[in-house]
């Protein structure tokens, strides 16, 4: 049998964690044994980045940082707590998907700061935060009403349907539909805080 690219003989027993004896070894500072842990495993590590990442060139740079961890922190590696190999495997993710969030939160920033730099009359940007604040207030307050009055309210106003047309829709009546929006607009501005 080949477990980590070493022919080991079949004896029935569990089979040896070749990966983390070799981590123990780099433990010890044995460059030889970290340059073979390196070759068995980069291949298999920078495949799980690269399906994480996508871009060839930051996985690249993912997979030496990967091996650098592995180099300085391989002494918190605990055999008794699972195989090498998934050990390297969840550093290798964890740092791909740090370094997704990384490119995501630069991008996030930058998008705020095109923002900042356009000429965006304030009235415009105070006005859309106002409308995103009233929509969320709106979808709570909808969350409250029966789900009779919770669908037709959202069929009418989300799904543009006529009244006729939801009626059709849920199988009911055209005045129940109409009441059912009355009570639910009634109740909507009630639990909206709004007087007319």
């Amino acid at each position: 049998m080949v477990i980590d690219g070493v022919d080991v003989p079949d004896t029935g027993s569990p089979p040896v964690d070749h990966v983390g004896e070799l981590l123990q070894r780099v433990t010890q500072g044995d460059q030889g044994a970290f340059a073979r842990l390196y070759d068995l495993l980069s291949p298999r590590v920078f495949g799980l980045i690269l399906r994480v990442l996508v871009d060839r060139s930051q996985s690249e740079e993912v997979l030496q940082e990967v091996f650098l961890e592995v180099w300085q922190s391989a002494g918190k590696f605990a055999p008794n707590r699972g195989q090498g190999r998934s050990w390297i495997l969840t550093i290798a993710h964890r740092r791909a998907v740090d370094r997704v969030r990384s490119s995501q939160a630069s991008t996030d920033r930058d998008v705020k700061a095109g923002f900042r730099d356009m000429d965006v009359p304030h009235d415009r940007v105070a006005e859309h935060v106002e409308l995103k604040i009233e929509g969320r207030r709106v979808v709570r307050a909808l969350a409250t009403l029966p789900e009779a009055q919770r669908e037709a309210l959202t069929l009418a106003y989300y799904g543009g349907y006529s009244q006729s047309e939801i009626a059709a829709l849920v199988g009911a009546p055209l005045g129940t539909i109409k009441t059912r929006m009355r009570d639910g607009l009634t109740r909507l501005r009630t639990e909206m805080g709004v007087t007319t």
